[in-house]
Parts: structure tokens; C-alpha cells; sequence
């Protein structure tokens, strides 16, 4: 048995291989890396000692691979029904000035900050902070908590793609016409006031309640719809990359596919040069007035799915010596022209609509033609699961063979959908998998019983009430959190790790040195446009009372509805939740105030079998000590005072 190695894979765990390295880098007999803190500023080590060898594990199956995840998670909902709407309301063709200044300025490096981060220190979320300072370990337990509110909610929708996509397998779309009462054999009142496309989703879909207040039962059919969409999240997450990563291969390519297929049809339909004129058209004068550019920040934050410790995780499978920077630029040109393709898809086919509707309208009596005005209907734009399931399934309507392209339709927020979700659970979960406490139990196990916490809490977007909840969810779970979160990221890299530190980082996995460029955004104008975010996003909730939008069946439309107290304190109480830990943590430990500190960081580096984030983090203490300049002591090689080798620490 002195020839073979040890099997070192118990319950789907596996333990990162011990050093083999000499000085000459030549292969010797495994050996121990032993780290001992003595007094403050002293480091002991003995072990192997050689640096240019750099032990891979497992990682992408290819380039193609990672690139496709990230622009898969990147890439969601928000380039098809967030964008265009954002575009038409803030300037048109204008609002593209905006955005492109924010991509350069506060979204592209704050991805590669993200992405190298992780790259660099092959550990999820929780393991990067921990090393980076230990007072700094409450950042990777905010950014799960935060990334479990949301993906809460990001599944209904999927689920709402599921029960429309069954419902376009018919020769007569169910949302085509409104329905005839038995009673009076008349059209259903509500839906004669609305449109059916309206009634089809807040009356048979939603079954939507009043208010928040009144939100009933849970609605069975939309319980099984949920129930599938996380069976299938389940099956794709619960291997890591291994499975999640052949699954994007379809949910990154099908949407592109599906959009050309649309931009094919919508320039040949009547009315599309009209709807594109709309969106596009540039209004300048717009450029002046600062909610433009607030949006255009906040749409470049969200869009590439900062703070969620998904980029970590996804950066942290890479080969060291991975080009981070082109990356993160062909991703950042990738997710813009995906939007603004689908602002134009979308356009396209929203005027074709509204044609249709001007000339309906002109064939009714009693109608003058200045009340059918193409401009008022180009007017009525709408964003989100307006867009989605009223607005573009009214268009779809009017299409020849309807059915088919509904399917299209909602196979691709399914694709967009599920491919966000991917990269929200893969960096929660790799987070979960850094607990010490939790390396003994097997993946699969953590990642079911995540998805089943999930799907149990999320029968309360069944109830008729679910909209309004997701609503809320989408309002307050994901905004606060995130920005302090992404500044608190950025104060960690640049101010505590140190910039200097991060651009020799950069120097040496890619071969280009930070420029001038870099240094300033990453240390002044990022952190300064989070704060000018995060400032007026807690003015604006401050001085306007919280609104939400609630289905009125008497009047057959929305009505705004503040929201109650009792809702406003759930939503306050998330918010906390989902910052509270970076104060918690850096108080507990700052003055010791927990003796029983589970030290994540401790068992970083014996990983789970399908995350490739195995490099031992004693690596870096190896090169700092064997440097011509002596011992760097630092806070990451100082960190620790032990660590676990099998079922023994050392």
C-alpha cells in the first residue's frame, strides 16, 4: 500500500491534497504545511516550500464553460423587461450615455474586484472575507442571507413561466378572449373592464386577493408549478458545476436563438420602425435631470448580479493564471448589447401591437381619431410581470400561430430565469459548504434541504396575494442589502487587503497591471456612486410611503396601495438581516465577546468534491515566507492557528 495514495473522499467531501513541493519543485513525499500564531506579528512555518507550482483540482470543464455561466447569470429577467422599459422613460436613445458611463465607472470594477478576488483566493464568499480579516466574516454571511431572500422569490416567476408555458399548448391561446359567464352567458364583467390577457393573470392565474392583507389560501395549481421549478433547480445545483455546468450550455444559447427568431419576425410586422422610433428616439434634455442617471446606476448594479458571492464562487473555479480582466470586459460589452438587443425585440413587437390597436380602435363607433393615438399607446409601457405576462402576451396574440410563439416566449424566461437562479444558489451554497460544522454532511443533503426550506416559505407567493409579497421582496430583500454589501466589498479589497496588494494580484494571473484607470475607480468613484445609491434609495423610502400595486376586480385595473405597518416591519426586518451580520461579526470578534466562534475560515481548505476551490490557502503563506524579503505578516497568514487534516487537527 506504500505506492497508492489515500482515498480521501468521505460523504462526498474531499480534502485538498497536502503540499508536494520542494524548493526545486521537484515531488517528494506528501508533507505538512503547519502555521502557528504566536505573539502578534509572529509566524512560524515549516513545511514545503516551493512557488511556482500550482496544484489545479477540479474546475471548468472549458473557457467555454465559465464564460457561459457568467453571462448566464448575468444576463436575466432584467435585459428582457427592466431595460426597455428604463430606456423608453429616461431619454430613449439617450439614456444609453448614462449607462455606458455607469458600466465604466462603477459596474465593471466592481465585477472584476468580484471575480479576481475569488480567482485569486480560490474560496467562496465566506472563505474570501474571513481571509481577508476575520472581523470582515459578517460581509459572506450578509451576502447568503441577502442571496436567500431573493432566490426565494426569483423561483415564482419561474414557476409563473412554467403554468404559462403548459397553457400556450393549446390550438387557442387562453388569454386570447375573455370568457362567457354560464350564469348570464354574457363576458365576464372583470375581464370586459380590463383586457383578457389582464384577466388571464390576476384573475386565473394569480387569483388575486384585494390587498396584502387578504391573501386567502394557497392556490394548488401555482403550488405545484412551484414545487416543479425547485425539483428541477435541485437537479441541476445539486452536483455544483459538475451538473449546473452542462445545463448552461442551453439556458446561455436558447435565449439568443429565441431572440433573433423574434427580431426576424418583429421587423417584418407592421408597426415595428414605429415602436423602435419610440424607444430610441434620444431625448437629451432628459440627460439633465438626476433620476436618469440614478437609474442607469442602479440598472448596471443589478444587471451583473453584484454582492451576491456568485461571481466569488464562479472566479474562485478558475486556473489561477486565468485573464480575470478580459473577462469581466467581453461579459460587460456581452450583458450591454444583450440588453439593448432585447429593448429592440421587444419594441418591435410592442408597436406592431399598438398599430393593431389604433386601428381597432379607429373601426369602433362613437370613437373620434384623435382618441386612437399611437403615441399614447407606445405610452403605455409597462416593466416586469406587466411586460412579461399582459403586455407582450397581448402582442404574441396577434401573431400568426400564437401558440408557437408563446412557447418560445416563455422558454426563454425560463432559460434567463433558471440561469440566474443557477448562479444565485451556487454562490449561496458554496458559502453554506465553508461552514466547518457542515463539511460532514453530503452536498446533496445541504443543497435539498436548502431548496425545500425555500419551497416551503415560498407557498406564500401562492396565496392570492403572491404578487403583492414578490412585490415587496423585489422592493426591499434585494436593494439596501446589496449596495452596502457591494461598498463594504470594495472598502474590504482596496482599503483593508489594500489595492496595492490586489493590483499585484491582478499583475500576476493576468500579466497586466492595473492602470491609472482601475485605481481610481476602484478606490474613489465606485465606492462614491454606491454611497449616492445607497443614500437616495433611504431617502426615497423615507419621505414617500411604500406603495404597492394591487388588482381592483370592480374597476377591472391596478390600484396603488400603501403598504400596511405590519408589512413594513417584515420588510424592515429583512433588510436588518441582511446587513446586521457585518456589525455582529466584526463586534464578536473584535472583542472576543463569542469564546465559541466557528471559525469558517478553518476548514476552507478541505472543500466539497464539486467545488473546484481547493487550493489550500496555505499556499500564500508558503510564497510570503519563502520570499527573498522575509515573512509578510499579513492577516491572512496570520489568521489561523490551526487546521484539520482528516479527523485530526494539527
Amino acid at each position: 500500500m506504500a505506492g497508492k495514495t489515500p482515498e480521501l473522499t468521505r460523504n462526498g467531501h474531499e480534502l485538498a491534497p497536502l503540499n508536494n513541493r520542494q524548493a526545486d519543485c521537484e515531488p517528494r513525499k506528501p508533507g505538512v504545511t503547519i502555521v502557528l500564531q504566536g505573539p502578534r506579528g509572529s509566524v512560524i512555518s515549516r513545511g514545503s516550500q516551493c512557488l511556482d507550482q500550482d496544484q489545479d483540482n477540479v474546475a471548468w470543464s472549458g473557457k467555454i464553460q465559465f464564460f457561459l455561466t457568467i453571462i448566464g447569470y448575468s444576463v436575466g429577467l432584467g435585459n428582457i423587461w427592466r431595460f426597455p422599459y428604463l430606456c423608453q422613460q429616461n431619454g430613449g436613445g439617450a439614456f444609453l450615455i448614462p449607462v455606458a458611463v455607469m458600466l465604466i465607472l462603477e459596474g465593471i470594477p466592481l465585477f472584476l474586484i468580484e471575480l479576481g478576488i475569488g480567482q485569486k483566493m480560490r474560496l467562496g464568499s465566506l472563505g474570501v472575507w474571513n481571509t481577508i480579516h476575520p472581523w470582515l466574516g459578517g460581509i459572506g454571511i450578509s451576502s447568503c442571507l441577502v442571496t436567500f431572500f431573493v432566490a426565494l422569490y426569483y423561483n415564482v416567476i419561474i414557476t409563473w413561466c412554467f403554468y404559462y408555458l403548459f397553457n400556450s399548448f393549446r390550438l387557442e391561446l387562453p388569454w386570447q378572449n375573455c370568457p362567457f359567464d354560464p350564469l348570464t352567458n354574457q363576458t365576464v364583467a372583470e375581464c370586459e373592464k380590463s383586457s383578457a390577457t389582464a384577466y388571464f393573470w390576476y384573475r386565473v392565474t394569480l387569483d388575486a386577493s384585494p390587498s396584502i392583507d387578504a391573501g386567502g389560501t394557497p392556490k394548488w395549481w401555482i403550488v405545484l408549478c412551484l414545487l416543479l421549478a425547485w425539483i428541477v433547480v435541485f437537479f441541476i445545483v445539486m452536483k455544483g458545476i459538475q451538473s449546473s455546468g452542462k445545463v448552461v450550455y442551453f439556458t446561455s444559447i436558447f435565449p439568443y436563438l429565441v431572440l433573433t427568431i423574434f427580431f426576424i419576425e418583429g421587423m417584418t410586422l407592421k408597426g415595428a420602425g414605429a415602436g423602435l422610433a419610440h424607444m430610441l428616439k434620444p431625448k437629451v434634455h432628459m440627460l439633465k435631470e438626476p433620476k436618469v442617471w440614478l437609474d442607469a446606476a442602479t440598472q448596471v448594479f443589478y444587471s451583473f448580479g453584484l454582492a451576491f458571492g456568485s461571481l466569488i464562487a464562479f472566479g474562485s473555479y478558475n486556473n489561477p493564471k486565468n485573464n480575470c480582466i478580459r473577462d469581466v470586459i467581453l461579459v460587460s460589452i456581452c450583458n450591454a448589447m444583450t440588453a439593448i438587443y432585447a429593448s429592440v425585440v421587444i419594441f418591435a413587437i410592442l408597436g406592431f401591437k399598438a398599430v393593431n390597436k389604433v386601428e381597432e380602435c379607429l373601426l369602433t363607433a362613437n370613437i373620434t381619431k384623435a382618441d386612437c393615438s399611437l403615441e399614447k399607446e407606445l405610452d403605455q409601457a409597462a416593466e416586469g410581470t406587466g411586460l412579461a405576462f399582459i403586455v407582450f402576451t397581448e402582442a404574441i396574440v396577434k401573431l400568426p400561430l400564437a401558440p408557437f410563439w408563446a412557447i418560445l416566449f416563455f422558454v426563454m424566461l425560463l432559460s434567463l430565469g433558471i440561469g440566474s437562479q443557477i448562479g444565485m444558489l451556487e454562490g449561496m451554497l458554496c458559502t453554506i459548504f465553508d461552514i466547518e460544522i457542515l463539511k460532514r454532511v453530503s452536498k446533496q443533503y445541504i443543497t435539498g434541504t436548502v431548496c425545500l426550506i425555500c419551497f416551503s416559505i415560498g407557498i406564500i407567493f401562492t396565496t392570492g396575494a403572491g404578487e403583492y409579497w414578490l412585490t415587496m421582496f423585489d422592493s426591499f430583500a434585494g436593494t439596501i442589502g446589496l449596495i452596502v454589501l457591494a461598498l463594504m466589498e470594495m472598502i474590504a479589497v482596496m482599503y483593508v487587503y489594500g489595492h496595492e496588494r490586489f493590483t499585484k494580484d491582478i499583475y500576476e494571473m493576468t500579466g497586466t497591471k492595473p492602470g491609472l484607470y482601475w485605481q481610481v475607480t476602484w478606490r474613489f468613484l465606485a465606492p462614491g456612486i454606491m454611497i449616492v445609491i445607497l443614500v437616495s434609495s433611504i431617502i426615497s423610502m423615507v419621505i414617500t410611503h411604500p406603495e404597492y400595486s394591487t388588482w381592483s376586480a370592480e374597476k377591472g385595473a391596478t390600484v396603488k396601495t400603501p403598504y400596511p405597518g405590519w408589512v413594513l416591519v417584515i420588510a424592515g426586518a429583512m433588510v436588518l438581516a441582511g446587513i446586521l451580520p457585518i456589525p455582529i461579526v466584526f463586534l464578536l470578534r473584535r472583542y472576543q465577546i463569542l469564546k465559541m466562534d466557528i471559525n469558517i475560515h478553518e476548514g476552507s481548505i478541505r472543500r466539497i468534491d464539486t467545488t473546484v476551490s481547493t487550493k489550500e490557502m496555505i499556499t500564500d503563506v508558503d510564497e510570503q515566507l519563502t520570499s527573498p524579503e522575509g515573512p509578510c505578516i499579513t492577516a491572512s497568514n496570520t489568521l489561523k492557528n490551526k487546521f484539520t487534516i482528516g479527523d485530526f487537527e494539527v
